[in-house]
């Protein structure tokens, strides 16, 4: 594994101790094209020392509800599965990681760990307190990003122009087949705690989403079979009807590789093998790599990436500029929950939010450009469109959903436009807009069944 990789090291790698290889799994829930994995066994091999793969299932993680535990349950089952018949140990534990991984450590004579990278605050201060826990080694890993995200670029970019060219400048130095993961020789005899698969979900303290009617297979061979039906039956059309939510168009993927099921890795190769030439590929690559990238770029170098600080400079004057400008509509959270504002094609996106776990990427600019003009501050519509997506989106508490809030309301990545009342100078989007993208009426007709929702 090329060493850029390791994003981030603790206590001294180079001191090789007697004891097992435990991969701490966190963002990438998968074997194949997995490069902490990887990584965490050719060590492994290497020392001629078992190895442990670990999930540590937290009760609450940000806004989660019992769809996304049942989805990342699903796939987890099948992943401990294949790494059974690989010969590597898997056992997942609930509760607090910081206090668990050290405590499983001194357990099982660990000698170095390997976890996932991941650029939210929350999961690098966990993997920080827990490297302050333990006295073993511990690299994180970055599996997520095609060209690492340190490699791309040591800075925030300004916007997708200029980190762009960065990316495809590495394209081909990273975009490989990585080695399969092999049988591995040396098992791990003790004994590990039982993992209750049929109970597990229900075990859990979670909010169950009334009105999500939407059952998505789950699991790497899931995304493997979404991702080979996009490239045969939607792709050739994604350049044309990407931003027409009444068109199936797009790729489906987000879940799959919010999980971490299928990497963006694995993607780009099997378009590289596709019919497809790049004149079909073109704006789909855009998304899935250079955007995608962009958005751990952000979250990875900007603490400030969930709320108003985060916003670039130009952004944050123009709004302050336009805080008291009168909203004609004003809503409260409950409000927007349940699809309960004036505008029909607001609501039938909301509610295919609640209903699928979805909205589709052009509606969602709208739907959080509306929070923006109709709450009493730009931090209130971030908070309400974050606490909104992360509870009811399936690719929630994602960089990717950070990163697109943050460009709707904060004009991240992104010029000023043309001054308006309460936007000031961000990229503005209304009804008469969408109508010219799309069938307004066929789409609001799919998600509102009654007049009772909107």
């Amino acid at each position: 594994m090329d060493p850029r990789r390791v994003i981030t090291v603790y206590h001294d790698t180079k001191k090789s101790n007697q004891g097992p290889i435990l991969y701490w799994m966190s963002r990438e829930q998968r074997t194949e094209s997995n490069w902490a994995l990887s990584y965490a066994q050719q060590r492994a091999l290497t020392e001629n020392q078992p190895l442990i793969v670990i999930f540590v299932l937290m009760d609450s993680f940000l806004h989660a509800n019992y769809s996304h535990y049942d989805f990342m349950l699903r796939g987890l089952k099948e992943v401990a599965a294949g790494l059974q018949k690989h010969n590597i140990a898997f056992t997942l534990l609930k509760g607090d990681p910081s206090k668990l991984i050290p405590q499983f450590i001194r357990n099982h004579g660990i000698s170095h760990m390997v976890t996932d990278f991941d650029p939210l605050r929350q999961k690098k201060s966990l993997q920080q307190h827990i490297a302050e826990k333990i006295t073993v080694s511990m690299e994180t890993v970055d599996g997520h990003n095609i060209v690492p995200v340190t490699t791309a670029s040591k800075k925030q970019e300004y916007g997708a122009y200029t980190l762009r060219p960065k990316l495809h400048k590495l394209l081909e130095e990273f975009l490989h087949q990585q080695p399969k993961i092999l049988k591995h020789p040396v098992p791990f005899t003790k004994e590990l705690p039982d993992i209750s698969w049929s109970t597990l979900l229900d075990s859990l303290p979670l909010e169950k989403n009334p009105y999500f009617t939407a059952t998505y297979p789950s699991g790497p061979r899931a995304g493997k079979k979404q991702m080979e039906d996009f490239i045969e039956n939607r792709l050739n059309n994604y350049a044309a009807h990407s931003n027409d939510p009444t068109k199936e168009a797009l790729s489906g993927l987000s879940p799959y590789l919010h999980f971490g099921q299928i990497s963006s890795q694995q993607v780009l190769l099997a378009l590289e093998e596709s019919k497809f030439h790049s004149s079909a590929t073109r704006d789909f690559v855009e998304q899935i790599f250079v955007r995608k990238e962009l958005s751990d770029n952000y979250c990875y170098y900007n603490i400030n990436y969930d709320n108003f600080n985060g916003f670039p400079h130009w952004a944050k004057k123009s709004l302050d500029a336009h805080r008291r400008d009168p909203r004609e509509h004003l809503y409260a959270y409950e409000d927007f929950l349940h699809g309960n504002t004036h505008d029909r094609l607001w609501n039938a996106a909301q509610w295919e939010l609640l209903t699928t776990g979805k909205i589709h990427s052009y509606l969602r600019m709208y739907w959080c450009k509306k929070i923006l003009q109709w709450t009493k501050s730009p931090e209130e519509a971030m908070a309400f469109a974050i606490k909104l997506n992360d509870s009811y989106s399936i690719d929630g508490r994602d960089p990717n959903g950070y990163t697109g809030i943050a460009w709707s309301i904060g004009g991240l990545h992104d010029r000023a436009w043309k001054e308006r009342e309460i936007f000031g100078k961000i990229r503005y989007m209304n009804y008469q807009g969408a109508k010219r993208k799309f069938d307004v009426l066929q789409y609001i007709n799919t998600y509102l069944k009654d007049e009772e929702h909107g």
